[in-house]
């Protein structure tokens, strides 16, 4: 009987394993064994977000500063929008609802101006069958040379000289074109247009000039040394505020009396959006043949007030902002570096253990961009929050856009990932024995 013994040394054995060829059923039977030294993403985050909550009055001196810039920037840029939407709802309500029909014009050799075309008496009748007019009103101003207007019939030489008010002459629609507000009395009519009647409606400015405050006892003005009725005085005209300096009488009026050749303007009054529309087919509606004979001034779909007004808020609201999140980052950086500084024993223990510089960096990075995280969620929320309330109790529309508040909570997280960044580095380079010997 013979023994055998077998000398093969491991590493021999190992040696011949590795050079046989590798069966594919045996490797596929064989269980895989996991590496040990593997450092996933969720154990980065479970690291991370181990030590965040351990400190909660430190946790929310940290986030503090995140939420009051984020906050202050989202509400800023919310009251600015809800602002220039209402300042816009505003303007457009007076603005772009109103659209200006002038004759075309010409320089002559002198370098005045003269008009190359007339409005059609009937102008105001011609567009008031568009779709998207309301009202319109035709007007010409009365250009007097030695006649005045005055209260009384007969001129004091040794009164002072008074500058006489503007005379007007109008269709019967220009107050409601115009925006005009009867304080006492009434404006004149189709019938007095019709008649040519001798009546007037008096600006709030040029009533005071005359020294007219009430039509009850019916006061009468001599215009041209022509008597007319004070039927009406208005003190307001939004469209059209010179008007209350001035007198108004009938066009017709106008026409006969005191020898009104043409009128200067035709006022529309439009719906809301009807301002290309309306431009395009009244000068059309007043001359088919040559509409460019005349200028037409119209508002757009937009108003570009809103914008001004929103961009100049924004700037000023976007630097305030900026400089509370700055803050706000540099709250969150002197904290995580006093992280670093508390945790270096510990620090030093992970680097001995076999954990990486860049494994110790990714930690307090994540561990940063997670408070910039939270307190950006929570500043977005009470920015918003603020500009509902405020905007609730003003009685206006809130308008928040949603990327305004989605970007400030990614914009915290982005101030975490730059503040963390120099404490990351410092923590990833501190050696394992000097950070034990430290301890």
């Amino acid at each position: 009987m013979s023994v055998t013994i077998d000398t093969t040394t491991d590493a021999e054995a190992a040696g011949a394993r590795a050079s046989q060829p590798e069966d594919p059923v045996t490797s596929a039977l064989t269980p895989k064994v996991p590496r040990a030294d593997r450092f996933t993403f969720g154990d980065l985050l479970a690291e991370a977000t181990a030590d965040i909550g351990t400190r909660p009055a430190r946790l929310v001196m940290t986030i503090l500063g995140t939420v009051l810039g984020i906050g202050a920037l989202v509400a800023t840029l919310g009251f600015s929008q809800t602002a220039a939407g209402q300042i816009a709802r505003q303007f457009d309500a007076v603005a772009a609802t109103q659209v200006v029909v002038e004759p075309a014009s010409a320089q002559t050799g002198s370098g005045s101006s003269v008009a190359t075309s007339r409005l059609p008496w009937d102008a105001a009748e011609r567009v008031a069958r568009l779709v998207g007019v309301e009202s319109a009103a035709l007007i010409g101003e009365v250009e007097l040379e030695t006649e005045t207007i005055t209260a009384v019939p007969v001129n004091d030489p040794s009164a002072p000289s008074v500058a006489a008010p503007a005379l007007i002459g109008a269709t019967p629609d220009l107050l409601e074109v115009a925006g005009g507000r009867l304080s006492t009395g009434r404006m004149f009519d189709s019938g007095h247009e019709a008649r040519a009647d001798r009546v007037a409606v008096l600006g709030s400015v040029a009533a005071e000039q005359l020294g007219i405050n009430r039509v009850d006892s019916q006061p009468s003005i001599f215009i041209a040394e022509l008597a007319y009725a004070v039927i009406g005085i208005f003190d307001e005209a939004e469209r059209r505020s010179d008007l209350r300096d001035a007198v108004i009488i009938p066009m017709s009026s106008a026409r006969n009396d005191v020898s009104l050749g043409a009128a200067q303007e035709l006022l529309i009054r439009i719906m809301p959006g009807a301002g290309p529309q309306v431009a395009e087919q009244s000068a059309i509606a007043l001359d088919p043949e040559e509409p460019d004979s005349f200028d037409v001034s119209a508002p757009s779909n937009r108003s570009e007030l809103g914008d001004s007004v929103q961009a100049d808020v924004n700037i000023v609201f976007l630097i305030l902002g900026a400089i509370v999140l700055l803050a706000g980052g540099l709250g969150i950086a002197n904290v995580t570096m006093l992280t670093v500084m508390e945790r270096t024993p510990e620090i030093g223990l992970r680097r001995a253990l076999g954990a990486t510089g860049r494994q110790i960096a990714g930690q307090f990075v994540v561990e940063s961009v997670v408070i910039g995280l939270l307190g950006g969620l929570i500043g977005a929320s009470l920015g918003v929050i603020a500009v509902v309330v405020v905007a609730l109790t003003q009685q206006w529309t809130p308008i928040v856009d949603p990327l305004v508040a989605v970007g400030g909570a990614l914009l915290g997280a982005v101030v975490g990932l730059i503040a963390g960044g120099l404490p990351a580095r410092r923590a990833a380079g501190i050696e394992p024995v000097s950070a034990l010997r430290s301890s």
